[in-house]
């Protein structure tokens, strides 16, 4: 089932009249209105009574001729999520020629922490977030049904990423460590790798050492504290020169994803254009920044 995601704007006039001064009756060109449509919906099922919102948005220029394009999947990219800022910023990155044209497939989630968080937590996590810990659920549904939709739906290259902020970036910090393959790119902003006292990244280098990762990592933290610090730390060590640790102590976790998006979709999907040093477009970790 697709609906078609719009916005309307409508400019509304208040002017000052004098009193008893006539009104003009507004012209038909001043009050028409239409709708900007930015993308489209799917509804997507993802378990026994539970749909899905697959939002896509499609770059400029998409549906004027037959090039194929990159995918960036975003995690928590439901309408009331992360999709509208991400698209935006998708959009205005490649005005600037920062990072290439992409599809954005938003994959909306409901209940973070039993889709996002791969163990139960602590046992005072545990207590508080009973769901916690079914993130395998939702990597499948990611690569069983989104995937395959979005690929023989729509004009991709074969080339995608995925990004995601907060308990989205520990899933895709997951995802690397544990099913690397499912993604070309991955950037995990401000990602929660405190959870359950850092057991993920205490549990890297062995994953590592199984999975062999090959693909690359954007992983941000911010002024989060030690715990978070240290857990991103122990990621980056178990990956190596895989993984593009990007510290943020100036910035909380209210303020990351909106500063570190468009240097992450660089980092995902950089050109080789050359930037001027003064616009500050400069990703760590990459050689075409």
């Amino acid at each position: 089932m697709i609906n078609r995601v719009g916005l309307m704007l409508l400019a509304l006039s208040c002017p000052l009249f004098a009193p008893g001064a006539a009104v003009a009756a507004p012209s038909a060109a001043s009050s028409a209105v239409s709708p900007i449509t930015i993308g489209e919906t799917r509804l997507v099922p993802f378990a026994d009574g539970d749909v899905r919102q697959v939002n896509v948005y499609l770059p400029d220029g998409y549906s004027e001729g037959s090039p194929r394009y990159p995918v960036l999947y975003l995690i928590d990219g439901g309408l009331s999520q992360d999709f509208l800022h991400v698209a935006g910023t998708s959009a205005l990155n490649a005005i600037w020629g920062r990072s290439l044209p992409v599809i954005v497939v938003g994959i909306e989630s409901k209940d973070r922490r039993a889709e996002l968080i791969g163990s139960p937590g602590t046992a005072a996590q545990h207590k508080q977030y009973p769901t916690a810990g079914q993130s395998a659920a939702f990597r499948s549904f990611l690569r069983d049904k989104v995937k395959p939709l979005v690929e023989a739906n729509y004009r991709t290259n074969g080339d995608d990423g995925v990004i995601g902020e907060s308990l989205a970036g520990l899933f895709i910090t997951e995802t690397w460590l544990r099913e690397p393959d499912l993604f070309h790119r991955y950037a995990a902003v401000d990602a929660s790798v405190w959870w359950d006292d850092g057991a993920l990244s205490k549990a890297a280098a062995g994953l590592v050492s199984a999975n062999r990762p090959s693909v690359p990592l954007y992983l941000t933290y911010s002024n989060e504290g030690p715990e978070t610090a240290e857990a991103a730390q122990r990621v980056a060590d178990a990956g190596g020169p895989l993984v593009c640790l990007v510290p943020r102590e100036d910035l909380t976790h209210a303020t990351a994803y909106h500063v570190l998006s468009p240097q992450a979709l660089q980092f995902l999907f950089p050109t080789d254009n050359k930037h001027d040093p003064e616009w500050g477009f400069e990703v760590p970790c990459s050689k075409k920044s």
